[in-house]
């Protein structure tokens, strides 16, 4: 909606004019607020290279905004650091079908995960949309937004399934998700698309959403929109993600893309909060969390559980394949899953000898350092969705892949890989019998008879879920060796196989506290690596004694 115009006499038009028409040039105080002034379009004279100068209630700053409102794809994702302006932008994505002819057919849903959360949003869109729209009208007991065109804009939670009741039927054009990486999985995410229809033909269908990169979500939101090595300098246009085929359905999902929103851009700022970007880095409790709230990057959860030790040490936790020395211990750990993927990790622990790489260098390590040298992951390639394998299913790749590593002779009598720790669930007896037992069974892999995998009680006593955080982060900081010193405490590495997913390093890094228990993992977070790292850390040397009536051994 424009003002009056200010000024007639012509201006220059800025060199870039024709990449960002219509967006703001620059901010003019009136009083206690700024107006945004754009070039007015109608006055452009191409050939003199000038225009007039237009006042307006909004308009897109140039970079994110913009490109974020011109985004053909049904499904967009408007994701960055703190103060981009990306609330603001997402309202006026709905606002630009408002009067375009589609009448009630343009019909929009904004959702967070608690009403409550919905306040601010809904006051933001107070503020705008009466100035753009002085005959729109709120209904405070629907909470919708109603336009004299016959347009709605309706404000809605989705926090469990049985919210889901609340959309049944319903027919949205543009749906839009604020702070997506609250919501743990991509569940209530993917419902919604049944309800993105509508009768007219030629009319836009929306799928948006705004996230910074920290929360619960991180993992199937980065792995969604291909959040890896992101933000890249200079861009904001994510990578096009077209023809991709859900890999639980088997159906082609719509294209998508993610846009990168940088607090920099937002020059209001630079009047409204001119020290917000000082505060926001004093604010951040270490140079990770910096990371995360100033750059928006995507490799780190600001306030997650290691992601201060990762963003310090991640090059000196991380290893490339190698040759477990024969004199070291291998053994393996596991963290039980079916609907939920489960993870079965392995452990080499040095006796103190020298650890020489494939290229010829060598590492001096500490008695005890630990190694995850390899992993067994049961997922379906979609962050947090396991395999619904059986015990019998699993201890058959198991054997595989131990075998495969050199690590189990193809006699079916021999190995070098010792019983380890796994989640104690699987020793609850159900009808005399239990997920452990399973395991034991002999199984036929190549023609071969192989004896069964044999499991120890992981400790899964009070506080164990605190300490195991504790050791992991302990054996975290003992990788770093001190200026003219030797590591003196055993630390923990993991290997990293050239193009091969390591599961460790996709999950772990950015696991968030629980909100209410700090001093734990969101247990709605994808953490089963975790677990199985944590049970590795407890256990240490439980193959040396008795435990829980089980004798330990090969």
């Amino acid at each position: 909606m424009a003002l009056p115009l200010h000024d007639q006499a012509r201006v220059k038009l800025p060199k870039d004019f024709l990449e960002w028409q219509e967006c703001v040039i620059k901010f003019r105080r009136r009083g206690a607020d700024f107006i945004p002034v754009i070039i007015d379009p109608v006055s452009v004279d191409l050939k003199t290279w000038t225009g007039i100068e237009r006042e307006v209630v909004w308009a897109p700053q140039r970079g994110s905004q913009a490109i974020f409102l011109r985004c053909d794809e049904i499904e967009v994702l408007l994701e960055g650091n703190r103060g981009g302006g990306k609330t603001d932008v997402a309202l006026m994505d709905f606002y630009a079908g408002v009067n375009k002819g589609y009448g009630t057919e343009w019909r929009g849903v904004l959702i967070r995960q608690t009403h409550p959360m919905l306040r601010d949003v809904i006051e933001k869109s107070k503020k705008l949309f009466k100035r753009l729209c002085p005959a729109a009208f709120y209904n405070e007991i629907k909470y919708m937004w109603e336009f004299p065109t016959g347009e709605r804009l309706y404000f809605s939670h989705f926090n469990e399934s049985r919210d889901f009741d609340n959309f049944l039927g319903h027919s949205y054009a543009w749906i839009c998700w604020e702070e997506l990486t609250r919501w743990p999985n991509d569940e209530f995410y993917k419902q919604m698309f049944s309800v993105l229809r509508s009768t007219m033909p030629g009319m836009p269908r929306k799928i948006r959403a705004t996230t910074n990169p920290y929360g619960v979500g991180h993992a199937w939101v980065q792995a969604r929109f291909h959040l890896y090595n992101w933000p890249q300098e200079g861009v904001i246009l994510g990578p096009l993600i077209k023809g991709h085929e859900d890999k639980a359905t088997g159906i082609k999902e719509a294209d998508r893309r993610a846009i990168h929103s940088d607090l920099h851009e937002n020059k209001l700022l630079k009047f409204t909060d001119p020290e917000y970007l000082s505060r926001i880095k004093q604010s951040a409790r270490n140079k990770s969390e910096e990371e995360a709230w100033v750059k928006g990057s995507w490799d780190i959860t600001a306030g997650g559980m290691f992601d201060d030790l990762w963003g310090l040490l991640r090059e000196q936790i991380t290893k490339p394949f190698f040759i477990v020395p024969h004199s070291w211990v291998i053994f393996r750990a596991l963290d039980w899953g079916s609907a939920k993927p489960y993870s079965v990790g392995y452990y080499a622990v040095s006796d103190g000898t020298d650890l020489t790489f494939p290229d010829g260098r060598v590492m001096a390590t500490v008695r005890g350092d630990m190694f995850r040298v390899g992993e067994i992951y049961g997922w379906k390639g979609q962050p947090n969705e396991g395999l619904r394998e059986t015990a019998t299913q699993i201890a058959h790749r198991i054997i595989e892949y131990e075998v495969k590593r050199g690590w189990r002779m193809q006699d079916g009598k021999r190995g070098r890989v010792r019983r380890g720790p796994a989640d104690t669930g699987i020793f609850d007896k159900v009808n005399n019998n239990c997920i452990a037992d399973d395991f034991e069974q002999p199984q036929l892999v190549w023609g071969v008879k192989f004896g069964g995998i044999v499991w120890e009680y992981a400790d899964k006593g009070p506080g164990s879920r605190e300490q195991g955080w504790a050791a992991i982060r302990k054996r975290m900081q003992a990788v770093m060796r001190p200026e003219n010193g030797y590591r003196e405490f055993p630390g923990l590495f993991i290997m990293q196989e050239e193009n091969v997913v390591n599961h460790w390093i996709r999950t772990v890094p950015g696991l968030p506290r629980d909100e209410k228990k700090i001093d734990d993992v969101d247990t709605d977070a994808e953490d089963h690596v975790a677990d199985e790292c944590r049970y590795a850390l407890r256990y240490e040397g439980g193959w040396f004694k008795r435990t829980s009536g089980r004798v330990s051994g090969m």
